[in-house]
């Protein structure tokens, strides 16, 4: 019984390969984080994130403008403060430095790329949370809203094509987009952080962002082990007006990535976060992984499972190597 079917016939050479690859993976596809310092003057290093820095307002405006040359469909950018307190205000402080920075990018590259903005108070807080604390010590969600809807405004005002909730609020789509229709920006978007989990990998994110968090995030952000809730998430934010969604992590959340494409009527991105950008670094830097083989094996299993968009801090390199 010699096989009459032999699918390695399809495998013959590199031009056969292409010819029929299902799964693309090209520039336009990722997004690069970024994050900028108050306070600084030169960059820097994140020691748990080879490669990734906390960039001056200088050294920011430049790397944007490599990562957009290079092809990356976007930017989605995090500030550090040099000072916070309970409410975050520095939030939306139109001189904070992350409205500072947004106004810069969208000086210095225009409709160029896509400005993203993380639409959170954690990075402003000096406890550390998503959220204002009430007297109990508890996220108090719908005190929280309130700040979203100015910081929102904010972000906009000071160039953000698109806006980041990440914070896991009950609500927070919704209060955002009305508060930006009341004032008349209808065509900023919403990129929806609808399922974000309570993650062991956001460990070299926290030193990123030098967070002041103290405990863990898990009466707000989701339990590793629920999938169905995942999907109530997700048509919820789509209910109150998100024009994209996100997972987030990717790799421990294919599955997840899998189940939103399926039901999602609009872009689906994911989040390849900092813990999976360290363990591959980390394996690379020791000779146990080819980092280039490996990365782009990385981003091409986020997008065969069906993501649109990728968040990566690979987002420039791997671009040129896409190019």
């Amino acid at each position: 019984m010699f096989p009459e079917h032999r699918p390695r016939r399809l495998r013959t050479t590199p031009a056969m390969r292409r010819l029929v690859g299902e799964t693309t993976l090209r520039p336009r596809q990722l997004i690069l984080p970024m994050f900028v310092a108050e306070g600084i003057d030169a960059p820097r290093p994140i020691s748990s994130m080879p490669g990734v820095v906390q960039h001056t307002r200088d050294t920011l405006r430049k790397a944007a403008v490599d990562a957009v040359n290079a092809g990356v469909g976007g930017l989605m950018l995090f500030g550090i403060p040099a000072k916070r307190d309970a409410e975050g205000s520095g939030a939306v402080d139109e001189k904070g430095i992350l409205n500072v920075a947004l106004r810069d990018l969208r000086h210095e590259l225009g409709d160029a790329t896509v400005l993203m903005a993380d639409t959170c108070l954690d990075e402003f807080t000096d406890h550390g949370h998503c959220g204002v604390l009430d007297a109990d010590g508890v996220v108090d969600n719908d005190a929280t809203l309130s700040i979203y809807a100015q910081m929102a405004v904010a972000q906009v005002e000071a160039g953000a094509h698109v806006l980041g909730p990440s914070g896991m609020m009950d609500g927070q789509i919704g209060v955002i987009r009305r508060a930006l229709d009341e004032v008349g920006h209808k065509d900023a978007a919403i990129l929806a952080y609808s399922a974000k989990y309570a993650s062991a990998f956001y460990g070299p994110f926290r030193e990123a962002v030098d967070s002041q968090l103290k405990g863990d995030r898990k009466t707000y952000q989701q339990d590793s082990g629920n999938g169905r809730e995942a999907l109530r998430e997700i048509e919820l934010d789509l209910a109150e007006g998100a024009d994209m969604i996100m997972v987030k992590p990717a790799l421990s959340y294919l599955d997840v990535i899998k189940a939103a494409a399926d039901i999602s009527p609009v872009p689906v991105a994911a989040y390849n976060i900092s813990g999976e950008y360290a363990m591959v670094e980390a394996a690379a830097a020791n000779g146990w992984l080819e980092r280039e083989r490996t990365v782009l094996e990385v981003l091409t299993s986020i997008r065969r499972a069906g993501a649109d968009l990728i968040l990566t801090y690979w987002a420039a390199e791997a671009a040129a190597w896409l190019d």
